[in-house]
């Protein structure tokens, strides 16, 4: 079995435990999965299943999300699951307000990632570290926010914010929560999310374990086909005696002029069939991943 499932990951779950979960489900020793969500978060899950594994690298990168932020609260975590270090009622906190500094998480900004997160530093994740006691604080990276859009505003003593995000790859909500409630003098941390799209997997077609398992009870599972989410990339066909020698790890000529060098693409033979991933070099189609064998 190869190809990709669109997990809708349950809450209290790590990432790693849907792929050993899937890994069970469907006898398979190849699972992966794209873009790591938190115990926390629920939503989109991209796992690739089989030979697909190898495809993870050439997803997109494109996320969305929809996120709860509550103000007045700090949390060693920067979501609702950690200890709690700094808490006050917040007064006089308008929603006119919140938006204009919104503004300033648009587009390319630098974010420190949280202190309890799966970057690696000198070769050990920084979760590892603070269970450890050894806070140890990431680098700062440039992400990039496409857009935020207000859905909802509740006030109170711990007035709520619920957003739609859409970000590029290693963006951190959390870290949105925790920086907007500092640029607003409260305070802030994540107290709800859950992914609505990632590399092209959408929450409405996400299936559930549930789902899965029903639907493997009565043989009516298909996985998604190994090429679907790469409708990113360019598409490229070969004929049928240069997709041999292609995928036979040979460099074959070609003559589409408007290609990229270093450009990676979607390859396939005349008949249709998925070869794989290629890089353009001048008028040369270097393999980068060669999917399965050419059937002529």
């Amino acid at each position: 079995m190869h190809g990709f499932l669109n997990l809708h990951k349950p809450f209290g779950w790590t990432s790693h435990d849907c792929v050993a979960k899937t890994r069970k489900l469907l006898h398979l020793k190849r699972v992966g999965h794209a873009g790591t969500l938190d115990p926390a978060a629920t939503g989109v899950l991209p796992i690739a299943l089989g030979k697909a594994t190898r495809l993870l690298q050439y997803l997109p990168g494109e996320k969305a999300y929809t996120a709860t932020i509550r103000f007045g609260i700090r949390t060693a975590t920067d979501d609702m699951e950690g200890e709690i270090i700094a808490q006050q009622p917040v007064i006089n906190l308008s929603l006119a307000t919140v938006k204009t500094a919104l503004t300033q998480f648009c587009g390319k900004i630098t974010q420190i990632p949280p202190s309890y997160s799966a970057i690696q530093v000198q070769g050990k994740r920084l979760y590892d570290l603070a269970r450890q006691g050894e806070i140890v604080e990431a680098p700062a990276r440039v992400v990039e926010v496409s857009d935020i859009q207000v859905l909802d505003w509740r006030e109170g003593e711990y007035p709520e914010l619920d957003v739609a995000i859409s970000c590029g790859t290693g963006t951190y909500i959390r870290a949105i929560a925790r920086d907007l409630g500092q640029v607003l003098t409260v305070g802030g941390t994540l107290a709800k999310l859950q992914r609505t799209s990632s590399s092209g997997f959408h929450l409405a077609e996400s299936l559930t374990f549930s789902e899965l398992e029903t639907q493997l009870q009565t043989a009516t599972f298909h996985p998604l086909l190994a090429d679907q989410p790469l409708q990113h990339l360019p598409l490229i066909t070969l004929p049928s005696i240069n997709a041999k020698k292609w995928c036979q790890g040979q460099r074959v000529a070609i003559t589409e002029s408007e290609l990229d060098t270093n450009q990676h693409l979607r390859v396939y033979a005349e008949n249709g069939q998925f070869l794989g991933i290629g890089k353009s070099d001048s008028q040369l189609l270097i393999p980068q991943m060669v999917f399965e064998s050419f059937e002529s």
